[in-house]
């Protein structure tokens, strides 16, 4: 690793994550604006509906809607699949409560180790953040408190490039003006940031809680 000269981190399930399942949330904001949901039934839903959700077809410019409407998508199918009967105004209703929601501030949490390693590491290297997010990702490191450490964002949905598309490592590269054998990438994802990260030509930390965590980068680089 002495060759290294920055580092990108995936976002969620890497620096930080859900304070409760996607179905809890889903289910509290049901409530909010009058459903009655079950939590366990939307997680499910979930799951199935987030694998079968149609690819984003890789074109290297900013995507017009911020995904927006590939969420609503993916926010459909689940009410597809738990509550069908519920109709069209409602289900746009929970939507438009739910897409905000994941954007505030108690929604996600830092993992206990994220503050102080991004804090030490920022003083010896050039961080990024590299995500298949949205522009809410801005928001949400700015509320947790550690968007200052990152000297630049590379959002899927402003980068035209979803991981495991290598290109988004590739762009990232560029942008930083680094070699992309002098980059390590940080990730939780087999697929879409270990194999990905190494088919653009990159160093690999493969997160793998809890058998280790963010410290580990302190000794490595």
């Amino acid at each position: 690793m002495a060759t290294i000269k920055g580092i990108l981190f995936d976002a969620a399930g890497t620096l930080f994550h859900l304070t409760q399942t996607v179905g809890e949330h889903y289910a509290l904001v049901g409530r909010e604006v009058g459903l009655k949901l079950d939590a366990a039934a939307l997680d499910r839903a979930f799951s199935i509906a987030w694998k079968r959700t149609r690819s984003r077809p890789g074109t290297g410019a900013p995507r017009e809607d911020d995904d927006k409407g590939w969420w609503r998508e993916l926010v459909n199918d689940v009410f597809v699949q738990v509550a069908p009967e519920i109709d069209e105004l409602d289900r746009d209703n929970f939507f438009e409560v739910a897409y905000e929601h994941f954007a505030e501030p108690d929604v996600w949490q830092l993992f206990a180790e994220t503050y102080d390693v991004l804090a030490d590491l920022s003083s010896r290297y050039p961080l990024a953040v590299i995500s298949n997010f949205d522009g809410r990702l801005r928001v949400i490191l700015e509320h947790l408190g550690i968007s200052r450490y990152f000297a630049q964002f590379f959002i899927s949905s402003e980068m035209g490039y979803d991981k495991p598309d290598p290109r988004i490592f590739r762009r990232a590269a560029e942008l930083m003006g680094q070699s992309r054998s002098e980059l390590l990438h940080v990730g939780d994802d087999p697929e879409r940031d270990w194999k990905a990260a190494r088919a653009a030509g990159m160093h690999v930390f493969e997160l793998r809680r809890p058998a280790n965590s963010l410290r580990e980068l302190l000794t490595l680089v």
